[in-house]
């Protein structure tokens, strides 16, 4: 996550989550440090996993002090490992003390996203088949997220309802069918516009198949189905499979031949990697 992604996408929802945190000031920290002490503190793994986030951990204390010297031992994708040194921050330990649970927040919960999607993405490696996410995201933490997801091995599906055009089972009864929503989609949407359409059956993939979908995902269909699916296909579209796909069960969907895999799981569930900000000490 460069610069300026940050500064455009970043910073106003960070310093959001900072006032989320400190609505008047960090009373605590202002009763044992009433004034300015330099110091630093390490950031330590405690637990295997794959680290994400490090700019927006970074960023945090930047925005509450821009004089504060983060310093990585490590990047964004490596694999980090229990009680490994991952760098250390310094500056105000008022800074210190009252940034360290949204950075950690943040950190915690991208790199857990990229763990997570490290183990799924490693199972499909060698076929022809992408892992994607999905729009199942925390409020106010897509951006982040999805980045995560990339960071681990993944795609990223659209971003938000302006990215792209999914007609998904309420848009099609809305619409009043399959080939009706493709019809009025491709006559509203700009040409250089794919549509996906959700297909629960092959009698509704044979449908958007004659509609001429660009994309059709297949959802919570029988593997036997998915398999029959692709053969219709045939390359005149993109196929996609989802469904309560996760780790313990993607195993099924491999051999396929979908050109994607959707899992709401990677932002959904996936657990926090255990990181921590130890050895808290002034610098004379």
């Amino acid at each position: 996550m460069n610069n300026i992604t940050m500064k455009l996408n970043a910073d106003d929802l960070i310093l959001a989550a900072l006032k989320e945190d400190i609505t008047s000031e960090d009373i605590t920290t202002n009763s044992v440090m009433p004034a300015y002490k330099l110091g630093e503190v390490e950031l330590i793994c405690k637990e295997d996993g794959v680290i994400a986030g490090l700019e927006v951990f970074k960023r945090v204390f930047e925005l509450l002090d821009q004089n504060t010297e983060v310093t990585f031992n490590c990047k964004d994708g490596d694999k980090v490992t229990n009680g490994q040194k991952l760098g250390s921050v310094k500056g105000d330990i008022r800074v210190l003390l009252s940034g360290e649970r949204t950075a950690l927040n943040y950190l915690q919960r991208m790199s857990g996203i990229a763990t997570y999607t490290r183990k799924i993405a490693d199972l499909l490696e060698g076929s022809k088949t992408k892992l994607l996410d999905t729009r199942k995201t925390t409020p106010n933490m897509r951006v982040f997220e999805k980045y995560a997801v990339k960071v681990g091995g993944g795609y990223n599906h659209r971003f938000n309802l302006s990215d792209g055009i999914l007609l998904k089972d309420n848009h099609i009864g809305a619409a009043g069918g399959v080939k009706e929503a493709i019809r009025m989609a491709k006559a509203y949407a700009p040409f250089v516009r794919k549509i996906e359409v959700e297909v629960e059956n092959l009698a509704m993939l044979k449908e958007a198949i004659e509609a001429g979908a660009d994309i059709i995902m297949l959802d919570n269909m029988s593997v036997e189905d998915m398999k029959e699916a692709v053969r219709l296909t045939a390359g005149k579209a993109e196929t996609e499979c989802s469904g309560n796909v996760t780790k313990e069960n993607i195993a099924r969907l491999i051999d396929i031949g979908v050109d994607y895999i959707s899992s709401g799981a990677l932002t959904h569930s996936s657990p926090i990697l255990d990181l921590s900000l130890k050895n808290l000490h002034a610098i004379s």
